[in-house]
């Protein structure tokens, strides 16, 4: 359906998001129960949720905390993890840029994974559309999302070890990353370097505090920026 107004936008955007929170459900409820058998109470694994609103990150620094990990590994582990956020930013910013300081601020706090995958997609098939048309857009695809995720990281964190282990939550995390990256392979750049990430976090596990996959993701953005340069280079040749 084509967007003609705000409040569609918005609408839209609340429809596109709301599946997501089929996989993100157990996803916040496996981190609320990770959270609390390292060692934070309920409070703090909520806070942890609000404040960084980053799942991968959040798994691996409480991850490596209960490893009893330097926390400057903690950090920059968590940091790498995050890195693709400064990539959603750059590809966000030429739609969102004209629009208020706060309204942008807003929009960099609830910039995730599911966010940005939507809308960049929703924005490349409709150019026509306004910076608010956008921003209500993007805003109605974390609507659904971003309450669930605490609410979802409460209920985890109450239930503790009371989560038999039979129920298997860990399934939400790799379904809920397939679900985004799968439509965002569209060209060789983006397999290569998804490739390479994958083989990259094969190849380095024996590094100390999983720091094979920041070798990984640097290998693969390196792998993804030089595909790209090269078939830049041989299109305008081409042409």
């Amino acid at each position: 359906m084509a967007i003609t107004t705000t409040k569609t936008a918005f609408w839209q955007g609340f429809r596109d998001g709301l599946p997501f929170v089929l996989v993100l459900a157990p996803f916040a409820a496996l981190f609320g129960v990770v959270a609390t058998e390292a060692g934070l109470n309920v409070f703090e694994t909520l806070m942890f949720s609000v404040a960084v609103v980053a799942g991968a990150a959040q798994f691996t620094a409480v991850q490596l905390l209960s490893e009893n990990t330097p926390t400057l590994i903690v950090i920059l582990s968590a940091l790498a993890v995050n890195l693709r956020m400064a990539m959603y930013s750059a590809s966000l910013a030429p739609h969102f840029g004209p629009a208020p300081v706060w309204q942008r601020a807003l929009a960099a706090y609830v910039t995730v994974d599911q966010s940005f995958a939507v809308s960049i997609a929703r924005f490349e098939r409709e150019p026509d559309m306004t910076v608010q048309q956008k921003l209500a857009y993007f805003f109605g695809v974390i609507a659904p999302v971003l309450p669930n995720w605490y609410l979802f990281t409460l209920l985890g964190a109450w239930g503790g070890k009371s989560v038999p282990p039979e129920l298997a939550l860990d399934f939400a995390v790799p379904i809920t990353f397939l679900a985004m990256i799968g439509p965002m392979l569209r060209s060789i750049p983006h397999v290569a370097a998804a490739l390479v990430s994958v083989a990259g976090s094969l190849i380095f596990t024996f590094v100390p505090f999983n720091m094979g996959l920041l070798i990984a993701a640097v290998l693969a953005m390196m792998t993804g920026a030089y595909a790209e340069l090269w078939f830049s280079k041989r299109e305008r040749s081409d042409g």
